[in-house]
């Protein structure tokens, strides 16, 4: 039973999902993590819970993970299935079933979207802390328009001009998240190859940078430089994003992007192998004021 927690979890949630921001990824995973919970504590199998709602083992697994919408319907049979209840506890959970199904302002890209990147706006936008060590590019919430642009014409679905230009918009769009009341702490960690790769044009690379270090200036956010110099480190691998969720309910979620596709890991011991990745690649990294250092010589340099 969720006994009290029914009206004060929906406050919460109120409070935490109560805009359009976080569109529906993030009730997604709350619902499906509180659902995964009452089905453990009662010893309930996921082949009876996919029974109970006319479906399979395999989709309690995607509802629980949060990959997919839930039907009203489907969550009512399952709070009866786990005993829950008591009408204000289920009213908690139904209303934010509710809330599974809405659209974030993002899906009016869906043409340009890819399926696989859906789940990330989600959680980028909504998300209190934001954690990256990006290899190649500028990471793409501190890009500038015309850095995006010229990243975007090269991806594998740069597509027509048009689509392009819509890829662009949506991403300037993506980066307003970080001139909000509220914006989440950016902590990026960006390698020095990045910095000397001038895929726009010297020009439109002196104009990132500069943006670069108006940025770094935000409370909010922290820039650090991988140095050359550093030789080997935890995250040669290649890009690594970590997003901590809002509330204290989800575990951070672990981002690898890759040119046709992503990943999210998401068993407790990946996510904790990467927190610790992107640990040793700020204790590796140079320090922020060393960092604004090395971007304004570098621009210099341009």
């Amino acid at each position: 039973m969720l006994g009290t927690s029914g009206a004060i979890g929906l406050q919460r949630d109120s409070r935490m999902l109560g805009d359009e921001q976080s569109g529906a990824t993030v009730p997604r995973m709350i619902l499906g993590a509180r659902l995964r919970r009452l089905r453990e504590a009662r010893n309930i199998a996921r082949s009876e819970a996919g029974e109970t709602i006319r479906g399979s083992r395999s989709k309690i697994s995607r509802l629980e993970a949060g990959r997919t919408g839930f039907k009203l319907r489907d969550v009512e049979d399952l709070l009866t299935l786990y005993g829950v209840t008591e009408e204000g506890d289920r009213a908690t959970l139904l209303a934010l079933a509710r809330r599974t199904n809405s659209l974030g302002w993002w899906q009016s890209y869906h043409d340009v979207v890819p399926s696989w990147l859906h789940v990330y706006l989600g959680l980028e936008q909504a998300a209190e802390v934001i954690r990256c060590y990006e290899l190649q590019y500028i990471p793409g919430l501190l890009q500038t328009e015309e850095y995006a642009r010229a990243v975007l014409r090269q991806g594998s679905e740069a597509g027509s001009r048009d689509q392009t230009e819509r890829r662009v918009e949506l991403r300037m769009r993506r980066c307003r998240v970080l001139q909000r009341a509220t914006p989440p702490r950016l902590w990026a960690v960006i390698d020095e190859a990045a910095l000397h790769r001038a895929v726009a044009g010297a020009t439109a690379m002196r104009a990132q940078l500069t943006h670069l270090l108006e940025m770094s200036e935000l409370p909010h956010v922290t820039l650090q430089v991988m140095p050359f110099a550093v030789g080997e480190h935890a995250a040669l691998g290649g890009p690594v994003t970590l997003l901590r969720p809002p509330g204290d309910e989800l575990p951070d979620v672990v981002f690898l992007e890759h040119p046709t596709g992503a990943l999210f890991p998401d068993k407790p011991a990946e996510v904790e192998r990467y927190r610790h990745i992107m640990n040793s690649v700020v204790v590796d990294a140079a320090s922020a004021h060393a960092s604004r250092e090395m971007l304004h010589r570098i621009r210099a340099q341009l």
